[in-house]
């Protein structure tokens, strides 16, 4: 989640904004252009090369360092890593790959200083020293360099140990030779992020940790290991089975359909294909996509050609088994991923990305590698595991007839809709805004909350949304249950833009509110459908989150007066803060066991008023991650459920029954 205090949308609307001086002209000549040499471009404007100054960007440091070490193992030249947290903040990746060249270059500097110190120098742009990698473009090491404090590189080939310090990317001094290389070989890089540049230096153990527990599954065979001297914590990955690993951990809380995962391996002239899959019991798709170990969330050619592989196997081998007969129609994209586990990753020389983000793998040729790959294998497991077949055929057949169902469902609702004239739910208190980019939809819980929410809104821009009775757990229902649930599908009709599952039916460019918030109360309650909602959200409307749309609001749950001065406090610490800020005997302390408890203006002034109020908003930064969680606590196992509820238990400290 990630913490964002919002402006107000409708009162700007009809403004245009002010054109500065130079803007128009007068004070923009030569002398107004900006040359930054070396890496000051970085420290001007590092958002450009690492994304933002939070959190995520910090952690940008560590996978560009350690990046550069699974590239070595992707080459054969490595087999550890070794990553550690000192306790002053200082990163620490030792691989035993071949280091980092030196002696003179071409420009005259040292080639290892070349390489920490200029923008697109490196060993990935057709030079030979890598076939595969996934550095960012051959400027992740020297952007580190740029946004540390400090930074120590130690390169132990050519017969020696070679190391050079820097300051905030620039060289202390030449590099020197500082022993003999003897047994040790490859890189150690030490960095310190400097504070001047993020708004936090704390490096998360648990971050780095996944991050790296999905590297060693990508390469098998390489050790990685992550010690944080900070808490004396320690966490090593090894994984043999490479991918299929993978998907065996992404399945582990749900009850498998076929006996194992199905494995995919085909080398397509200088592109390696791997494929593993397995099906669930559950009823939606995960399918995670990797190119040269760049996770790729918005799949590309490789997952293209993995879906229509799939897609064209299990039919053709459901029509030769006697399963699907002449008269039945084939089953569609969506039937055959319903219940789906699959980790799709290829390794090729000249990857080629959309964006700089690397988020879709644009490389036309790879559609039909990694196709006819997956369709010989597939169909080669399913001749000879005819009882697996069967089963995953059953599945497909049983999504093919829900999907039916939920789509007469949806166009029985609209249908409805139409001859009602109701578009919308009745519940929904709409507001008048029209624009998307300039509406919001609050979610509240229970008609109490709703009638203050909407007694205290600014019906301009802000819409209500009371949820009536208990949300449907969506991690355990079918789509045509889904569809037809009476507290869903207002919901789904409220937001205007479907719901994913039902063919091409979800369309974002449709959708009627692009800050949708999550109101509930502070209870175990609001809790409870806080996380169905998120829980179907993630499901069937990922675009939403992933396009920033979805918010958690935080309101307070102590109200502190004088009688002349109220403050509004969200913790017990803040609360005793304000007492004790105060200082006045008379101090009166109201705890709000609900939303309902609050006046229509005192739910405005904390929670609704833009100007005020602080909003969560919901980000995804590991899918398999938050594959699990839901699935760990929303889906059908107990025993996993109640582990982590015991486990997690020992941290709270104030609970609200």
């Amino acid at each position: 989640m990630t913490e964002e205090a919002t402006q107000p949308q409708a009162a700007t609307a009809g403004k245009s904004p002010r054109r500065s001086k130079a803007a128009g002209g007068s004070d923009y000549n030569a002398a107004s252009i900006q040359v930054l040499e070396g890496l000051e471009a970085v420290r001007k404007r590092p958002g450009m090369y690492i994304g933002s100054t939070d959190e995520s960007g910090l952690h940008h440091l560590v996978w560009e360092v350690v990046d550069n070490s699974i590239d070595e193992a992707m080459a054969s030249q490595a087999t550890k890593i070794f990553i550690t947290i000192k306790a002053d903040g200082t990163v620490i990746v030792v691989d035993d790959g071949r280091g980092v060249p030196v002696g003179k270059h071409s420009t005259g500097k040292d080639a290892l200083e070349v390489v920490h110190t200029v923008l697109h120098a490196g060993g990935k742009f057709g030079g030979g020293g890598y076939k595969v990698s996934g550095g960012l473009h051959g400027v992740g090491v020297s952007v580190v360099n740029a946004l540390s404090s400090w930074m120590r590189v130690e390169s132990a080939r050519d017969g020696g140990i070679w190391a050079q310090e820097y300051a905030r990317g620039k060289p202390l001094g030449p590099v020197k030779k500082i022993g003999p290389q003897g047994d040790r070989r490859g890189t150690t890089t030490a960095f310190r992020a400097d504070p001047d540049m993020f708004e936090t230096i704390e490096f998360s153990f648990e971050t780095i940790s996944q991050r790296i527990r999905q590297s060693a599954y990508l390469t098998k065979g390489v050790w990685i290991s992550l010690i944080d001297e900070r808490s004396e914590r320690e966490r090593s990955f090894y994984f043999e089975g490479g991918i299929q690993s993978f998907v065996r951990h992404l399945n582990r809380n749900k009850e498998v359909i076929d006996s194992r995962p199905i494995y995919v391996e085909q080398r397509d002239k200088t592109t390696l294909v791997e494929v593993a899959l397995q099906y669930n019991d559950t009823y939606t798709e995960n399918v995670l996509s990797f190119a040269n170990n760049i996770n790729t969330v918005d799949g590309g050619s490789h997952v293209t050609g993995f879906r229509a592989a799939l897609t064209s196997s299990l039919n053709d081998w459901a029509r030769r088994a006697g399963v699907l007969k002449d008269s039945d129609a084939n089953l569609a994209g969506d039937d055959v991923r319903e219940g789906l586990t699959a980790v799709v990753s290829v390794k090729l020389t000249d990857p080629q990305f959309e964006g700089q983000t690397k988020a879709k793998l644009g490389n036309a040729e790879v559609k039909g590698q990694v196709q006819t790959a997956v369709a010989e294998k597939l169909g080669q497991y399913l001749d000879e595991n005819p009882g697996d077949g069967r089963r995953i055929i059953e599945k497909c057949l049983t999504a093919a007839r829900a999907r039916d169902a939920a789509r007469k469902a949806r166009d029985l609702v609209l249908r409805k809709g139409a001859l009602d004239g109701l578009s919308l739910p009745g519940k929904l208190a709409d507001c008048q805004e029209r624009d998307p980019a300039r509406s919001e939809l609050y979610l509240v819980e229970g008609d109490s909350a709703g009638g203050s929410a909407k007694q205290g809104r600014d019906r301009r821009f802000q819409a209500i949304l009371p949820l009536r009775g208990k949300l449907l757990n969506v991690e355990k229902a079918r789509l045509d249950k889904i569809v037809a649930s009476e507290n869903v599908r207002p919901l789904i009709i409220a937001l205007g833009a479907g719901i994913e599952g039902i063919g091409d039916s979800f369309d974002i460019t449709k959708l009627r509110y692009h800050r949708i918030i999550i109101m509930t109360d502070a209870d175990v309650d609001g809790a409870h459908i806080r996380t169905l909602l998120l829980t179907f959200f993630y499901r069937f409307m990922p675009q939403v989150i992933e396009n920033g749309y979805l918010y958690i609001a935080q309101p307070p749950l102590y109200r502190v007066s004088t009688g002349k001065v109220t403050k509004y406090a969200q913790s017990e610490q803040e609360r005793d803060r304000i007492v004790k800020e105060m200082d006045r005997k008379n101090v009166s302390v109201q705890r709000f066991k609900g939303l309902g408890e609050m006046n229509a203006d005192q739910l405005w002034d904390t929670t609704m008023n833009p100007e005020t109020r602080t909003l969560l908003r919901a980000e995804i930064d590991d899918a398999a991650t938050a594959d699990a969680i839901f699935t760990m606590l929303m889906g059908e196992k107990v025993a996993p459920r109640k582990q982590f509820i015991n486990t997690e238990a020992r941290k709270v400290r104030n609970l609200d029954v």
